[in-house]
């Protein structure tokens, strides 16, 4: 898993990289990861959840930008990882999602993405793979 580390800024992708960042059930995406996925990679204005363009979201607030529980988040990201084993042929660089308008802290949302560790193009922040793999190991 150690070559499967999302860069901490992600300013470009190749050709078969998605773009994975925090956004809210309405898909009004003004600001953080979101306004920069809606700017540069494609996300829809008004799809919250999904693939579009060079990018994924996963909502980490709801329709009324309140944030989520992570037991709904988890939600969303068991259906991206299940998206990403589907999509063998991209490269899903996921961001610190919740981490930032969300606030929540990487030990509360790294371990949603557990299942992701053995999902061969899921690429993970640095400080989430380290909260899952120490998690397992330690």
């Amino acid at each position: 898993m150690n070559e499967r580390i999302a860069p901490d800024h992600i300013l470009t992708l190749n050709d078969d990289e998605i773009f994975v960042f925090g956004s809210n059930e309405a898909g009004i995406h003004g600001a953080g990861a979101a306004k920069f996925a809606y700017n540069f990679f494609g996300a829809q204005w008004g799809k919250g959840v999904g693939h579009f363009g060079k990018s994924y979201a996963i909502p980490t607030k709801d329709k009324e930008i309140i944030t989520l529980p992570v037991k709904f988040i988890q939600i969303y990201v068991d259906g991206f990882i299940e998206y990403a084993n589907l999509h063998k042929d991209l490269k899903f660089m996921v961001t610190e999602i919740g981490c930032g308008l969300a606030h929540y802290e990487p030990s509360n949302i790294a371990p949603l993405f557990n299942k992701a560790i053995d999902v061969e193009n899921i690429y993970l922040p640095k400080r989430f793979l380290k909260i899952i793999t120490d998690g397992k190991e330690n």
